[in-house]
């Protein structure tokens, strides 16, 4: 199968990939904080929404699209500015509504785990750190004059994709499992909300100072 790594490759990419989804970032901010708030199912749709965008972001770097968003002073500013305002956006919602567990009325809708996953998507795909992170960091571990480039650099994703999803699912389980000990301490509550919205709010300001290069 031409589009495996070699070893020496795969072992190298499996450690730096394990030490990258373990560094706290929106992605991760954001599944447990909907895990607190709305339960594990909710939390699992918001990470399965960022793994839909790695898909996403995978892809588009094999094919040298985000390659030449990044290059583009316009695009990438664009980029930068949506993204760092979602975050902004998101850290609003922590304050304002955030993860307090009070029981909603009949009248009120819960959110959807579909809307979740959408979330999960935006807050992913408006990151431009993560496009510079997918054009930066996988070519490491591809040569340019392979044939099979494309092939190993997708076959990199989507095992990059699984990792995330095996220690997301870990993390959304582990935090599930204090829920609901959690719920009965109110003052709590409201450290975690003003923690999600101060992580949201850092990684807004880290976009808007994000550099090409």
């Amino acid at each position: 199968m031409d589009f495996i790594p070699s070893l020496p490759v795969f072992i190298a990419f499996s450690v730096a990939a394990l030490l990258l989804v373990l560094t706290p970032g929106p992605d991760m901010t954001l599944f447990l904080g909907r895990t607190l708030s709305q339960g594990k199912a909710n939390g699992m749709a918001s990470m399965m929404g960022a793994v839909f965008g790695i898909f996403i972001h995978t892809s588009l770097v094999a094919l040298g699209i985000s390659a030449l968003i990044a290059a583009s002073p316009s695009a990438f500013g664009i980029l930068r500015i949506v993204g760092a305002g979602y975050l902004a956006w998101l850290a609003f919602q922590a304050i304002r509504t955030g993860t307090k567990f009070e029981l909603k009325s009949k009248k009120e809708k819960p959110a959807s785990m579909f809307s979740n996953w959408v979330v999960g998507i935006g807050i992913n795909l408006l990151n431009p750190k993560i496009v510079l992170f997918f054009i930066t960091f996988l070519p490491q571990f591809v040569s340019i004059t392979d044939p099979h480039a494309i092939g190993k650099m997708l076959f990199l994703g989507i095992y990059f994709a699984f990792i995330c999803i095996i220690l997301g699912t870990g993390m959304i389980f582990l935090v599930d499992r204090y829920a609901s000990a959690l719920k009965k301490n109110p003052k709590v509550i409201r450290i975690i909300d003003y923690m999600f919205a101060g992580v949201f709010g850092a990684f807004a300001v880290k976009i808007l100072l994000t550099e090409k290069a």
